[in-house]
């Protein structure tokens, strides 16, 4: 994906809304040129996509962590294919600036969201959907950022779609989303 959307959901309806341009694609970008500088290999976006699937990483310190993972690419010196192995750590650590974009963007959106609220938010905490919702960690990275409860959503990659799907069917319930 190209964006985050950060939404917080009450009272029957969109209380707060913003996107930030960092997701998926952001994160295979960063995986791209991380190798790129630091081992001088070139690979590309298939390859960085399997990378991020395989052994991306929100934090350094993982309680499940990943095989190291081979890789092939170019060696931007020789010219000539080459083969490294990549770890959790060293993708965390290529992903760190875009996911602290995201912790950014999460506080902010918290900030603007109404203190009524806040109770609830502290109770339950925050879902995390999508794709990025996948990353090794980010729950946990996030949840230590904010102060608060995260959670992965069951099924990440449909539960927008699931959840879209439903409120549509349940239009009358939720006049909201057809504004």
């Amino acid at each position: 994906g190209g964006t985050t959307g950060i939404t917080v959901i009450a009272l029957a309806g969109i209380v707060c809304d913003q996107s930030i341009r960092i997701a998926g694609d952001e994160f295979t970008a960063d995986i791209m040129e991380a190798l790129r500088r630091y081992h001088s290999l070139l690979i590309g976006e298939r390859t960085a996509e399997q990378i991020k699937i395989n052994v991306g990483a929100a934090m350094k310190d993982l309680d499940n962590p990943p095989d190291d993972l081979p890789v092939n690419g170019r060696d931007l010196v020789t010219g000539i294919p080459k083969q490294i192995m990549v770890s959790y750590q060293e993708i965390a650590e290529a992903l760190d600036k875009s996911i602290f974009k995201i912790e950014e963007a999460i506080l902010k959106a918290l900030e603007t969201t109404p203190p009524e609220l806040a109770a609830d938010i502290y109770r339950r905490g925050l879902y995390l959907t999508g794709g990025g919702a996948l990353l090794r960690g980010l729950d946990k990275r996030l949840s230590a950022k904010i102060k608060l409860p995260v959670h992965v959503a069951d099924d990440p990659l449909k539960s927008v779609v699931r959840g879209t799907g439903l409120a549509l069917k349940n239009y009358q319930r939720f006049p909201f989303i057809m504004r």
